[in-house]
This record gives C-alpha cells, structure tokens and sequence, in this order.
C-alpha cells in the first residue's frame, strides 16, 4: 500500500527562515488596549523583585503542569499527530529540568549558570468537565493567517479554538501559516502573567513544533515551545528588548547584558557591549537562535520562573517531590500518595535536588540580617502600592479561613508529628529545639497576627501608579547586576511608579515585615530542619505530610509579605 506523500504547505503560507517571535508585540498590544493589565503587569514585577530581594525560597519540588494542545489546521500536515505532540512534551520535560543531553555541549565558564527549572509537562488527562481526555483538540478550519495582533487561533468565532480555564490549564495552540500583525512569519508567540484569561497560553506555528511529523530544521528540535513556554512563566528575551541598544534588561542577574538578538548558530565567544572575554549567552533558550544551539536556562531566570508560579500562575500544575530528570520518569504522574512514595521511591533525588542546597543555602543569620537588608532592598511601593483589596479581602479571609483551618489541622499536632528522637542521626535542635518555639511562637501568635498584615507591615495601602507605558526605568540596581535589573533601558514593561515618576526599587523604610517576618523565619528554619532530617532518609510518611503542610503555611505567610 502506497504512503500518502505529505501535503506541502499552502501557497501563500509564510515559512519563518529565522527564529521570530511576537510576544514583546503583544504585550505592547495589551498594556495599549486592555485595561488594568499595565497595572497587573507592575504588580507582577514588583512583587517578583520584592520576593527575589529577599531571599526567601517559596517552594520546593517540582511542579507539574496540565498542558491542552489545540490542533487547528487547514490540510493533513497541520493535522500533527500525536506522536509529533508527545515529542514536543518530551522536549519539554527535558528542557525545563535540564536534562536536555546537548547542555553539556554549553561552553565550561557557562555551565555552573544551568539552572534546573523544576517544571514538568503533561498531557492533560480530565477536561474542565471532569471527563477523561488525551490533552488534544483538533479543529479544522479554513482561516488564513493566524495573526499575532488579533489572537485569531484562540477563538472557535474567529476560525481557532477555544481555550480551556487558563488558571488551570496551559493551552497550546498548534497551526499554519502563523504571522505578526506586519505580516511577519512566527515561529510562535506567548501571552506573560497578568494577561486576559481568554488569551493566556502559548501559539506555535506546525513546522517548529516538536521534533518529527512536520517539524522543519533548523526549529525542528522543540525549542520554539520551550522558548515561548519561558515568556509565559514571566521571562524576557535575554537581551531585554530595546534593540541594540545595551541598555536594555531581563530584569536577571546572572545572564550577560548584549546588545541584541543572535540569530543561527554563533560561535563561542561572541561579544557584545562590552561583555568580553565570554560574550553574549547566546546559548540561552531566550535568545533567537537556531534550535540546536540553544540548551540552557540560568539559575537566576528559574527563580523569575519560580517566583511566577507561586505568584501569578500559582494557581495551575501540581507540586511534588522531584523524581529525578530521565525521560521515563518525567512522564509518569506525581505519586497519588505522596508521602508515602516520597519516603520509599526519593530519597537519593531528595538529597541531590532539595534538601541539600535548602539547608546550605540557606542564611545563617536570617533573622539577624534578613530584615535590615529588606528594609534597605525592598521597592518604596512596598505598602503604599499593595493592591487595595489586601486590607478589605485578604486578612479576613485568610485569617478566618486558611491560616485557622491549618493552624486548626497543623498546629496542635506539630509537636506530635515531628521526626522522633529516637534516631540518633535527625539534626539534634529538630526535636529539642524547634517543636518547642515553633508551639510557643507560631501557634499562639499566627492569628494575632494575622488579624492586620497591612498594619502590621508599617503602613496603609494605595493604588499602583504604573507610570509611562514605555521608557528608561530608574532606581536601584537589581541583584548583583552591575547594570541596575531594574535600571536603564526602554521597556515595554512596566514597573509601578510612586508620585514623582521613580521606579518603585527603593524600600519603604516602615516596612520591615514586623512580627510576621519573624514568624516567616521561624517556619524558614523548621522547613529547614524537616529537609535536613530528610535528606537522611529518616522522615516518616505523617512527617513529610506535615512538612508539606507547614511549607503551604509558610508560603501563605511569605505571600502577605510579598
């Protein structure tokens, strides 16, 4: 029986020559024309910077997240099939835990930058009306092109598909003859945090989508997703938008500042502004080059990603114990019974991936040092520009309702369920010393606490000024970036303004945190001692149920901070 030869493209599909994308388009398009997603956008940032100033690690493990991938097309090549779907989840899943075997090939004074996001892929398996799914719609369709400046793909009434709930579900759009709203071909194009629900997710034109089927070199190894999959957990192009004009930034410390996008397969080194000897990071999944030159996320643009999912996208994935990075066990789901198969299946990648850089990492003199640095590093809007409703919605319900119910659950069986003494290898102060302060201070104190976060940071609350749409941004510099994370540059992003214009980088000298700091760090340190006991192997199941539970604590009481 004779193969049915593969369709070529439509006549007048626009094939994309070199790595293109519009997302930088349409954030621009959204702060012009959607109200209050400028100032969705400031808060996102300045919380971001807020979180990351201060040190303080969300979360741990790795978070999975439901991805729906929306097939549109208009001939059988379009069509992708499942195998082409499942490559580019593969891609995904090695990518984004760096276990992508070409990172290796990265430059040596590079590779102690590799970050390791702790994001994993999978393909959906209930749709929003709890039925069972494969992850995949198909929609045929007879429109030409899909445009980046009118999200046409996203809609069944403009010829696309629907998206599924967005808070819940990452949608990944896959079609043809994919352009800008100049008429430019697109490898793809994502929306950040902060945007419209019916809008949020990812497009990727066919022939740059996974690593068989119709995929096309030299955007045929799965980059393009794993490209536009970083916008959407809040990273920028690593050369930060403003040209060629080295001034611009990603708002991360550790990646080079360049002048531009690379394009192709640049050699090592390949300088720009002035960043000799090693040059630009080109090898960086946001730049635009070729997909076999691309292999590497940085430690600093994980924590942009991490503090995006316990910020604005935390409301999507599963987070659990990381299970190591081959591609087997990325495929298989988080253990139902988490506790349990986290004790008896983990505990050699709960050593190499947590714990042990938790407790190293972490501050020894936190609560000395933390909170004259947040004073000193915090943004000025730090009170003044929390949005209005913390004061009227969030103390209330969140004293009434989650913090009760889990000092209610936590609380009282915190010293009953800590790891026992009776093994002689558990760190010594677990038992002696934390279960006994953490009763003393944490339970009685947390919904005293609570009852006036706002009060208790130092001050009132007030409205976000985002400031111009676009333009140079001033104030302190970012973490260790010589160039200011949050200096210099035109932007299409905004960062909220106080009155006289600044950028809000400064700190607000009354908000040191007050007592629920110290409580933030009295629970720092008890997640600290559960990761040190665990990375012994010694935690019961109830233990590391507890663990998790107080690390919900804990980010909850970070999240009012933040």
């Amino acid at each position: 029986m004779a193969v049915k030869e593969q369709e070529p493209p439509a006549p007048e599909d626009v094939l994309p020559t070199r790595r293109s994308c519009a997302t930088s388009e349409v954030n621009e398009r959204l702060i012009r024309t959607v109200d209050g997603y400028a100032e969705a956008r400031a808060e996102i940032e300045n919380r971001t910077y807020r979180v990351l100033s201060a040190g303080v690690a969300l979360r741990t493990g790795c978070t999975q997240i439901p991805v729906v991938v929306h097939v549109v097309y208009r001939n059988a090549a379009e069509n992708v099939s499942a195998a082409q779907i499942d490559s580019q989840i593969a891609v995904l899943n090695a990518d984004f835990r760096a276990a992508n075997a070409d990172r290796s090939t990265t430059p040596t004074v590079f590779q102690p930058l590799i970050g390791d996001a702790r994001v994993t892929f999978k393909l959906a398996s209930t749709d929003p009306a709890g039925n069972p799914t494969d992850g995949i719609t198909r929609t045929s369709t007879t429109t030409t092109p899909f445009k980046s400046n009118t999200d046409n793909v996203k809609s069944a009434a403009t010829g696309g598909a629907d998206p599924w709930p967005s808070d819940k579900y990452l949608n990944l759009w896959v079609c043809g003859n994919l352009q800008s709203g100049s008429g430019q071909a697109l490898l793809g194009y994502a929306q950040f945090p902060g945007g419209p629900a019916a809008t949020d997710g990812v497009v990727i034109v066919h022939t740059g989508f996974g690593t068989t089927g119709t995929a096309a070199a030299p955007f045929n190894l799965g980059r393009s997703a794993t490209h536009e999959i970083g916008h959407w957990l809040n990273l920028r192009h690593i050369w930060g938008d403003d040209g060629n004009g080295c001034s611009g930034s990603d708002f991360v410390a550790d990646t080079p500042n360049q002048a531009g996008p690379n394009f192709g397969a640049p050699t090592f080194p390949h300088p720009s502004c002035s960043n000799g000897p090693n040059g630009d990071l080109f090898m960086n999944y946001m730049d635009y080059v070729d997909d076999n030159t691309m292999y590497m996320f940085t430690n600093g643009q994980v924590d942009r990603m991490q503090a995006a999912l316990d910020g604005p996208r935390s409301s999507i994935g599963v987070t659990g114990p990381c299970i190591g990075k081959s591609g087997k066990e990325l495929s298989k789901d988080f253990p139902k019974d988490r506790p349990k198969d986290f004790i008896k299946e983990d505990p050699k990648d709960l050593i190499k991936d947590s714990p042990k850089d938790f407790v190293k990492d972490r501050p020894k003199d936190l609560i000395k040092d933390n909170p004259k640095d947040l004073i000193k590093d915090n943004p000025k809007d730090f009170v003044k520009d929390r949005p209005k409703d913390l004061v009227k919605d969030q103390p209330k319900d969140f004293a009434k309702d989650p913090i009760k119910e889990q000092i209610k659950d936590n609380g009282k069986d915190i010293i009953k369920d800590q790891p026992k003494d009776g093994n002689k290898d558990r760190p010594k102060d677990l038992v002696k010393d934390r279960p006994k302060d953490l009763g003393k201070d944490f339970v009685d104190d947390i919904p005293k606490q609570l009852r006036d976060p706002v009060k208790q940071l130092g001050g009132e609350v007030g409205p976000i000024d985002p400031g111009p749409l676009t333009g140079p941004l001033t104030g302190a510099g970012g973490i260790g970036d010589p160039g200011g994370v949050f200096g210099g540059g035109a932007t299409p992003f905004v960062i909220g303004t106080g009155k006289d214009g600044a950028a809000a980088a400064e700190p607000d000298q009354g908000a040191d945190g007050g007592p629920l700091l110290g409580i933030a760090q009295q629970l720092g340190g008890l997640l600290a001692d559960y990761a040190s006991a665990a990375a012994t192997g010694q935690l019961t199941g109830a233990e590391v149920a507890r663990w998790q539970q107080l690390a919900s604590v804990y980010a909850q009481v970070i999240a009012l901070l933040g």
